[in-house]
């Protein structure tokens, strides 16, 4: 059992909590009808990631016996037989859908699950092996995941919350590229088809870019009239925690070399998960004190 539990890679299903991103933003996290929804919503999203997860596993199996921690997945690894691999893929994609249609049956939320499918299917497929539109397209499905939450929490999303989505998605995708990147020259094989694209160079000017934009993106949303009208007028407060964060991730990218899976660093990494909390827990105090006087 372990095995197929394994071949569903519940440990990425941490991405979907983008979902709850419109309805934390918007002040509303206490809405618990809303919140019922997005779990749904975070279950229908976690079930069509396993299905292209699978699907993907699939077409790299002879790739991934190369790769020194891929080899262990369970279709490369030979623990899982292939047609019921796809099997389990083709359920976990009707499921997916099915719980879409259960939350809203007006069709919006299953057209963004289904644009979010076909994008991510797109990318096992071929799109993956294209540099820049591979990260572009990983970067597109975390703001097809705010956007699905937007939907199902009825809020309209903010061009500074879409812009700051991607800018963080695609920041993250480079550090990984580079891990990518740094285990070609170790090994000298190529892991990814992409990666003919890429150089340290070109990647780090990239982090740094981008590294730069996210900040003052989110720096400028702080003081924006939304920022205001959600939270008060000391939400930039809390970009000391944002540019903590993002300077850790630097240090785990530039430093260590393993920003090769962001999920695991968020489960593993101590000062990512305090500065995460520390990032919630100021949004709450400013939202809940903002008529204080200590936040006058």
């Amino acid at each position: 059992m372990k095995h197929y539990i394994k071949l569903l890679r519940p440990k990425q299903w941490a991405k979907n909590l983008f979902l709850f991103i419109p309805l934390f933003f918007a002040g509303k996290m206490f809405e618990f009808d809303k919140i019922l929804l997005l779990i749904g919503g975070f279950f229908a999203y976690s079930f069509l990631a396993s299905s292209i997860y699978i699907i993907n596993d699939y077409r790299d199996i002879e790739d991934d016996k190369k790769h020194p921690e891929k080899q262990f997945r369970p279709l490369a690894a030979g623990t899982v037989k292939k047609n019921i691999a796809l099997i389990i893929s083709v359920l976990l994609a009707l499921g997916g859908f099915f719980i879409g249609y259960l939350l809203d049956n007006s069709g919006k939320f299953n057209l963004i699950l289904g644009l979010y499918f076909v994008l991510n299917l797109s990318y096992s497929l071929g799109l993956k092996n294209l540099s820049i539109v591979d990260i572009l397209i990983v970067a597109a499905g975390f703001l097809l995941r705010v956007k699905g939450g937007s939907v199902l929490a009825n809020i309209e999303t903010t061009s500074w919350l879409n812009i700051m989505t991607f800018l963080l998605a695609l920041f993250m995708s480079i550090a990984k590229r580079r891990d990518d990147v740094i285990l070609k020259l170790e090994t000298g094989t190529d892991m990814r088809k992409s990666i003919k694209g890429y150089s340290i160079e070109f990647l780090n000017t990239l982090l740094g870019l981008f590294c730069a934009i996210l900040i003052v993106s989110y720096i400028n949303y702080t003081v924006s009239e939304t920022g205001h009208r959600n939270f008060g007028h000391r939400l930039y407060y809390t970009s000391v925690f944002v540019i903590a964060g993002i300077m850790r991730y630097l240090q785990i990218t530039f430093i260590q070399n393993k920003a090769g899976s962001p999920t695991e660093i968020l489960y593993k990494d101590r000062f990512i998960q305090i500065t995460l909390l520390l990032w919630i827990a100021s949004f709450f105090v400013i939202l809940y004190l903002k008529d204080a006087t200590f936040f006058q």
